[in-house]
């Protein structure tokens, strides 16, 4: 199918520069099908372009090269040909991208210009155990793949139990399916020879998809909302392009439960993505709505998830969860900005915290640590936890925490206080986004 793909132009020179020895080796991993990835970045553009992908697919049974604009508050997926889109990568090439990436399974090329415009080439070639090398630190996320049982908390509660039997369950099946169609839709999946098959440039993402799938299972297991037909009110907040909004709703249903699931996207041509493929495929109990998380009006919800929600957004949406008599709350926080200029030095941890990293990281762990307490105390069994990162980034902490059966006994209740107390004064806090909305809401009037 692919063969028909010449890989270099005629009439090349014979001895070509670095930038067109870098055209010819993508050329021909895409005439061989060996192309994972194209990542060109360093834009030099007047808009707000951060970067852009490259991936080849199979469009109605042809290789289309599927390029997705990255810009800073949107992204936008452009299909082409694949003469006419490599000519387009040709052409920005040193003019629109100073730096381009490029994945195959075979090799990984990286062409850079120099301020005055050089072109400079590295070609390296993978070793045949090595995995694609991620970006921005994605690789610990990764490694975590098998380790996500291990890393959770060490207390003895039944949800750290169900979790680690999840994470290290290494023969349990996929929950997932690469035949449900919308996977396609999606850019996961193509068609090679009348079979389904998972696009090769996706292999990382099914892996994430799936381990956030054996964690919401676990946490859905240990709610109780495990029995057939159960409904299940599910909101994700930030739902982007709907990898994981898709997936819970697939998992529900081969669960046999009743999923009423919506995906919820500040971003309009998103949410019109979503609600096209749901069209498309008749999708019953699955729908995309616009909104931002701190405008939600009170809802009845089973299970609230908000992953990548900047700063404060994910206190609000630990809120909406609350509020809204959430059996689980699943949040993987974005940014920890509130908190830190509030941050007061002790005097002993100052040699630590002179260094930004160092503090970033400590208001970080500060953050999510006062949010547990908050979840704790408001009646919940509360992980936070190394999750494998969704988007390759290193922000992969998620905060689970699943509705006790049980009220709070007093003596607890009053320690869980004690402790936040004691981290507010220690570090100078005067405001934390969760908890003042729970004292305005009257649940934390002591607290």
């Amino acid at each position: 199918m692919f063969s028909s793909l010449v890989p270099p132009p005629a009439g090349s020179p014979a001895a070509p520069d670095e930038r067109e020895r870098f055209v010819r080796l993508l050329r021909t991993a895409v005439a061989e099908r060996r192309l994972e990835r194209l990542l060109l970045s360093k834009y030099e553009g007047d808009d707000d372009v951060e970067r852009l992908t490259v991936r080849l697919i199979e469009l109605r049974g042809e290789p289309t090269l599927s390029f997705l604009w990255r810009h800073a508050t949107k992204d936008i997926t452009r299909n082409h040909a694949v003469n006419e889109g490599l000519d387009e990568i040709q052409t920005l090439l040193g003019t629109a991208f100073a730096q381009a990436n490029l994945d195959t399974t075979t090799q990984q090329v990286q062409l850079r210009f120099s301020r005055k415009g050089k072109p400079l080439l590295h070609v390296a070639s993978k070793t045949a155990t090595a995995d694609v090398i991620p970006d921005n630190g994605a690789a610990a996320g990764a490694a975590s793949t098998e380790a996500v049982g291990a890393g959770l908390a060490t207390s003895a509660s039944t949800l750290t139990a169900t979790l680690n039997a999840a994470g290290h369950d290494r023969q349990k099946p996929r929950a997932l399916s690469l035949d449900s169609p919308f996977w396609r839709e999606l850019g996961v999946t193509h068609e090679v020879k009348g079979r389904v098959d998972l696009v090769p440039a996706m292999a990382r993402k099914w892996k994430q998809i799936n381990k956030f799938i054996e964690i919401f299972g676990a946490a859905v297991r240990h709610a109780g909302l495990a029995d057939a037909g159960t409904p299940v009110r599910l909101a994700d907040f930030g739902s982007g392009k709907g990898y994981l909004t898709f997936a819970m709703h697939d998992y529900l249903h081969s669960q046999g439960l009743s999923p009423d699931v919506q995906g919820v996207e500040l971003r309009p041509d998103m949410v019109r993505l979503g609600n096209e493929a749901v069209s498309r495929h008749g999708l019953q109990g699955l729908r995309f709505e616009q909104g931002d998380v701190r405008e939600r009006e009170d809802m009845r919800l089973e299970v609230m998830v908000a992953l990548h929600a900047c700063d404060i957004a994910t206190d609000y949406a630990m809120h909406v969860g609350l509020r809204s008599g959430a059996r689980i709350i699943m949040c993987a926080p974005c940014c920890h900005k509130e908190v830190r200029p509030q941050m007061r030095t002790p005097a002993a941890l100052r040699p630590l915290l002179q260094h930004g990293i160092h503090l970033g990281q400590e208001a970080e762990m500060v953050t999510d640590s006062v949010r547990a307490l908050l979840l704790e105390l408001m009646g919940y069994d509360t992980q936070v936890i190394e999750f494998i990162a969704l988007e390759h980034t290193s922000k992969n902490k998620m905060v689970l925490a699943v509705k006790r059966p049980k009220p709070l006994v007093p003596a607890r209740r009053a320690e869980l206080v004690q402790q936040l107390q004691e981290i507010k004064q220690f570090y100078g806090l005067r405001q934390q986004t969760l908890e003042t909305l729970l004292i305005q809401d009257g649940h934390l009037a002591g607290a």
